[in-house]
């Protein structure tokens, strides 16, 4: 459902992302771990079609990002949470990107009861909401189109603790269902309790790929997250 292969940008001589390549199967949760700057949400801009990537490619639902038809449909994306407009409520925000992808009204509805801002906070204006209500918003908007695919760039940021159980809930359900997450992080207890797949990038690069189990091999997955992100930044 997403393909990369040998991703790169560059800006001037500094290599932001250098030759990545990860696949995200249907039915799976891929956790794109790593420290700040690594790379990550340069990564997913590529994906998503909003940076021109220096080298390499990017597939969503076997075609690039651009030319999906209606990619709201197809493609459910959240990456930067504090990117909406402060003065709208949070129904009128939903109901336009709703008339945008053309999901029915009653959608609406659903999804502001699904993330928990039914009812007064629905009619709050979106500049007067916290972090982790942005956060809630943003995946309503990534789930508008009922789409395969959702592309999720640090979701949990400014969520509680029971919203990021309600999050790994969330997305765990969603790949049940036959869908496809990518879900970045720089936080590894974010993200390996829901992930199928772990994917570790520092210093643009990828530097391990596969599942919990492969990663931590015998010993501790922390300390090993930790020893390869440490070991590409040196």
């Amino acid at each position: 459902m997403i393909e990369v292969d040998e991703l790169s940008k560059s800006y001037g001589r500094r290599a932001a992302v250098d030759g990545v390549s990860f696949r995200c199967e249907r039915g799976t949760v891929t956790g794109f771990l790593g420290p700040n700057g690594a790379g990550k949400s340069t990564t997913l801009r590529m994906i998503c079609g909003l940076t021109r990537p220096t080298r390499g490619r990017a597939l969503v639902c076997g075609a690039p990002f651009r030319a999906l038809a209606n990619p709201g449909r197809r493609c459910g994306v959240l990456l930067d949470a504090a990117a909406q407009h402060a003065g709208r409520t949070g129904r009128e925000a939903l109901a336009l990107s709703a008339r945008i992808v053309g999901a029915p009204p009653g959608r609406v509805d659903e999804l502001l009861e699904l993330v928990g801002l039914a009812g007064p906070a629905a009619r709050r204006r979106v500049g007067a909401y916290s972090l982790g209500m942005r956060q809630r918003l943003g995946v309503a908007h990534a789930l508008l189109g009922e789409p395969e695919v959702l592309v999720l760039d640090e979701p949990a940021n400014g969520l509680d603790p029971e919203g990021i159980r309600w999050m790994r809930r969330l997305l765990r359900a969603h790949a049940d269902g036959g869908g496809t997450v990518l879900l970045s992080s720089h936080l590894l207890a974010e993200v390996e309790r829901v992930a199928d797949r772990l994917v570790v990038i520092a210093g643009g690069r990828v530097v391990a790929q596969g599942t919990r189990a492969q990663l931590a091999g015998a010993g501790d997955l922390e300390e090993e997250f930790l020893r390869l992100t440490d070991g590409a930044r040196s």
